[in-house]
């Protein structure tokens, strides 16, 4: 009798974790950010409906795939269940990057009516400078590894608090660059196909090319401050 209780209450207990695991998830949940911005504000570089799509679409994609699999995982989590724990692994990665990355990409862009294209200065400028020669040769070899990403990914200037420097990376899919890499990100360009095909069809290096005309270096700036720890 004192054995079937004591299952029971571990039962109850069970089943009040994984209720308190997935509360705690709902509670948490990510959300689409809105726009600075509206959809038509980067026309002609980027156009209107590509925006809607891949703002209202795509971006929410993953922010409702991320919240599904953190609370599986809070779910997992509450039973014990290693094994689902770590299937989930990949479903957080690519959804949570997918929402880290985007996020951070609408902010890295702005109408040229709102500063889009103006060149950077102060310190951001100096250690572009520095480190590529001049902000032409920062966007050509910044172009040039983005383009030469196989598939689907991103193309980012991420600075290396280590070595106190910025750097170029380029990562695949969704991955985020600083889980991936440590480089914390000050711009990202998105190089998935539906950030540019409607418009540019398969001709990737011309949208790299034209992106830098709404490319909002204040936004770069304040991260590049902010990473600093200025």
């Amino acid at each position: 009798m004192l054995s079937s209780v004591r299952q029971g209450l571990a039962a109850s207990l069970r089943t009040c974790q994984r209720a308190t695991a997935v509360t705690s998830a709902v509670r948490s949940a990510h959300s689409l950010p809105d726009l600075p911005y509206d959809y038509n504000a980067l026309e002609p570089i980027i156009s209107a409906e590509i925006m809607e799509l891949h703002h209202s679409k795509h971006h929410q994609t993953y922010v409702n795939n991320l919240n599904a699999a953190e609370e599986q995982y809070a779910e997992a989590t509450g039973t014990g269940d290693l094994s689902a724990q770590i299937g989930l692994q990949g479903a957080l990665r690519f959804n949570g990057g997918g929402h880290i990355n985007h996020s951070i990409f609408w902010t890295n862009l702005a109408p040229q009516s709102m500063g889009g294209g103006e060149p950077p200065s102060g310190e951001l400028m100096d250690a572009i400078v520095s480190t590529f020669g001049s902000l032409e040769q920062f966007q050509a070899t910044f172009s040039a590894k983005t383009a030469a990403v196989q598939g689907s990914g991103w193309g980012w200037l991420g600075y290396n608090k280590t070595k106190g420097a910025i750097e170029i990376a380029t990562l695949p899919n969704q991955d985020p660059l600083e889980a991936a890499t440590g480089l914390v990100p000050l711009l990202g360009v998105d190089v998935w196909e539906h950030a540019y095909y409607l418009q540019y069809k398969n001709v990737r290096p011309d949208y790299l090319k034209a992106i830098w005309e709404v490319v909002n270096w204040s936004n770069v700036n304040d991260r590049f401050m902010a990473a600093k720890g200025n």
